[in-house]
């Protein structure tokens, strides 16, 4: 059989990275959108309305107080302008006395980062003192003019930016459920490679599985930096105002999210352990997994559904509980420490997932089958 050419190689992996920059510009549409309109819209009010002369603090303070990322949108307007504040009035009161030049600059920013490390430890107010300072010992000197105007230009920028997420806001609660299904999709994905790696005994497909469990920490980080974006959208726009119930909820699964995945991982690690010393498994273990993998699929389907549309909670719950009935100690009896590990994590995973579907940690526990005489948290009847 002919092997594939260089060049077929070379255009696959280009064609893979033109989806992969499409899927990135598709994702960050709308914060493009939102940032330009808003450069716009403070270039406009400070120039036109208040006829300031080139007031370009304000289109910079707009954009940087939006960024791409959707999370901590108001804390980084607040150091913005503290940013500039700090950076404009260090850099008018000692310009204004020592001149322009290179040592000049050097104590500048130096001071003026100082200040502004010292009024808060955020990264962008110090970095913003900074560059400010720059500006004022460079470009615009305050034999110039237009101090004041300058620190007026950055708020008009940072209010405007504000003004945008109120009312050109992204949906407060659809990114992030995406991020959760989509999280929740590789997670089902993992398991179904894990449990065919386990009944075929090969370690193939389980170390497949390792790598796509340990590849979801940016999704996890995304989806949280979008619940913090959601919240403030939810705080700040009167557009949705009524998505502050539905965004707590959504919140409450972040944590359950994560733990989930992370006892994949070792869930995942141990599994491989097991088929490479070819330790003996229970075939119902097996079929654990497999039904864990499924459920997730009903989780998925969960987190992407809209209000009143199904599966819903309940539906999620009813098949997680299905799976934690089966999660008995009889499954590891006379089994190795691999098993027992891969039965724990079956366990402690089945918890993790029945909190996104709902249920209380406590509650979630209590549908486990009791692996003890006298168990802290005693098992429904």
């Amino acid at each position: 059989m002919a092997s594939a050419s260089p060049q077929f190689f070379t255009a696959d992996r280009g064609r893979a990275r033109l989806r992969a920059s499409v899927k990135r510009l598709r994702g960050s549409a709308f914060p493009v959108l939102q940032c330009a309109l808003a450069a716009g819209l403070a270039w406009w009010i400070a120039n036109d309305l208040i006829h300031h002369p080139n007031p370009f603090f304000a289109p910079i303070a707009a954009v940087v107080s939006l960024g791409l990322s959707l999370g901590a949108r108001l804390r980084r307007s607040v150091e913005l302008l503290a940013g500039v504040t700090v950076g404009i009035g260090i850099g008018d009161l000692l310009i204004s006395q020592i001149g322009t030049g290179a040592w000049q600059i050097v104590l500048v920013v130096m001071l003026a980062m100082s200040t502004a490390i010292f009024l808060d430890g955020g990264p962008i107010i110090s970095m913003q003192a900074g560059t400010s300072a720059v500006l004022v010992a460079t470009l615009i000197p305050p034999e110039r003019g237009g101090g004041p105007d300058r620190m007026i230009d950055a708020l008009i920028g940072g209010l405007v930016g504000i003004l945008v997420v109120a009312f050109v806001p992204t949906h407060p609660v659809l990114r992030a459920r995406q991020h959760a299904a989509a999280i929740l999709g590789t997670a089902g994905e993992v398991l179904q490679l894990v449990a065919d790696g386990l009944v075929e005994n090969d370690p193939e497909p389980i170390v497949k599985a390792l790598q796509k469990a340990r590849d979801t920490q940016s999704a996890i980080d995304g989806l949280r930096s979008n619940l913090i974006g959601g919240r403030e959208i939810s705080r700040v726009s009167p557009l949705y105002w009524n998505s502050r119930e539905r965004l707590a909820r959504l919140s409450a699964t972040a944590d359950p999210i994560d733990n989930a995945m992370r006892n994949i991982r070792v869930l995942a690690r141990r599994s491989l352990t097991l088929v490479r010393d070819d330790e003996i498994l229970d075939p119902r273990l097996v079929d654990e997994v497999e039904k864990l993998a499924q459920a997730l699929e009903v989780l998925r389907r969960m987190m992407l559904a809209d209000p009143g549309e199904k599966p819903d909670q309940a539906d999620a719950a009813r098949v997680l509980r299905s799976v934690a009935s089966g999660a008995k100690a009889e499954l590891v009896e006379n089994a190795g420490v691999s098993a027992t590990v891969v039965f724990a994590q079956i366990r402690s995973l089945t918890v993790d997932l029945l909190q996104v579907a709902g249920l209380k940690r406590i509650s979630a526990i209590a549908t486990l089958p009791p692996t003890v005489a006298h168990p802290y948290y005693p098992p429904e009847q």
